[in-house]
């Protein structure tokens, strides 16, 4: 049974970082991303990463600023956020596939099969 389980999520004021971790279960070495949904918006994308570490994929509004990373060992992909903006409250979402992904589908949400409940990051101004 796959479980993704996200953690590190919280407050942070405007400019601060923050360092999410998802701990994947039932998975080994699959393509994982991260997401964020913000109140009464769509899920988009925010970042990913291949399943050997060596490629990852990030939207423009995170690059520069975040960085997604893999420990290959712990099962565990991580995404560190820096230089966080309000606009960027959200609840974000770790997720995996059973395929590869590519600059074609990584920011896509249908290309992953299995998502973690999500977890809250609120940045006050």
């Amino acid at each position: 049974q796959v479980q993704l389980v996200e953690t590190g999520g919280g407050l942070v004021q405007a400019g601060g970082s923050l360092k999410l971790s998802c701990s994947a279960s039932g998975l080994t070495s699959n393509p994982m991303g991260w997401f964020r949904q913000a109140p009464g918006k769509k899920r988009v994308f925010v970042a990913a990463i291949t399943g050997t570490g060596t490629i990852t994929f990030y939207a423009d509004s995170a690059k520069g600023r975040f960085t997604i990373s893999r420990d290959m060992f712990k099962n565990t992909i991580y995404l560190q956020l820096n230089s966080l903006k309000p606009e960027e409250t959200a609840i974000y979402y770790c997720a995996a596939t059973s395929g590869n992904i590519n600059s074609l589908n990584a920011r896509e949400m249908d290309e992953y099969d299995f998502w973690g409940q999500g977890i809250q990051v609120t940045v006050s101004s």
